[in-house]
């Protein structure tokens, strides 16, 4: 019923799955809890819980994504949201950044066993990726790491102007984004849309911030030392 809920629920955002992709996704879960015994990876373990709020929410920008797209995670954590991203958009050429190495070695494994291909984990701390990977990606998204002022510092760097920053978030974004506009302005970017949404057959509001990257960003971010989180622009 799990099963069957999700696949009807993503269906309403755009994304339609094969057999190969629902079983991905059952392995995904299987392994996500085991892992999670040993490895804090998440405080969401109901497998009715982890479908929506982590697998579905994740999916929720899969329709806007260009064709090969070349897509960072930043803060990938347990994988949300760009391991599913790539579960149902084959295509996409992902890397997951994250700074806890057990984190890391989960995807990595992950990644083997669902066999899939032009997706990589690496360890490392979002502004010291920055610095090495400037505007060498098309997307970049973001989920549940930092606020948005800080983001965008962590993010804004790493896109291709033409490019586009996913940040997703949930509750009121209103101050939030007013807090950014600053940081967003200053690191080469602009308010695209927000969209927001439920997820399909549940009351959880979510909303989407898309960024549009229309100049570079300035070579001195991002900061190191912790600034973009202690000293927001």
């Amino acid at each position: 019923m799990i099963k069957e809920k999700f696949i009807e629920s993503a269906k309403t955002l755009g994304v339609n799955f094969t057999n190969d992709m629902v079983e991905q996704f059952e392995y995904y879960y299987d392994k996500l809890v085991t892992y999670n015994e040993k490895v804090n990876l998440t405080a969401i373990t109901e497998k009715e819980d982890v479908y929506i709020k982590h697998f579905l929410d994740s999916i929720i920008s899969a329709p806007f994504l260009k064709e090969n797209a070349k897509v960072c995670d930043i803060g990938a954590g347990a994988g949300f949201p760009s391991l599913p991203l790539k579960i149902v958009r084959p295509d996409l050429n992902v890397v997951m950044v994250d700074s806890l190495n057990k984190r890391i070695v989960f995807l990595e494994e992950l990644i083997k066993e669902l066999n899939l291909k032009n997706i990589k984990a690496v360890h490392n701390r979002a502004e010291d990726f920055a610095i090495n990977n400037k505007e060498k990606f098309d997307v970049v998204v973001a989920r549940a790491v930092a606020s948005l002022n800080t983001l965008c510092e962590y993010c804004l760097p790493l896109i291709k102007v033409g490019g586009y920053f996913y940040a997703y978030k949930s509750g009121d974004i209103l101050d939030e984004l007013n807090n950014a506009t600053n940081a967003i302005s200053v690191l080469g970017g602009k308010l695209y849309e927000v969209k927001q949404l439920l997820l399909p057959n549940t009351s959880i509001a979510r909303s989407l911030i898309i960024v549009v990257k229309h100049k570079k960003t300035p070579s001195q971010y991002p900061r190191t030392k912790n600034k973009p989180k202690l000293q927001p622009l």
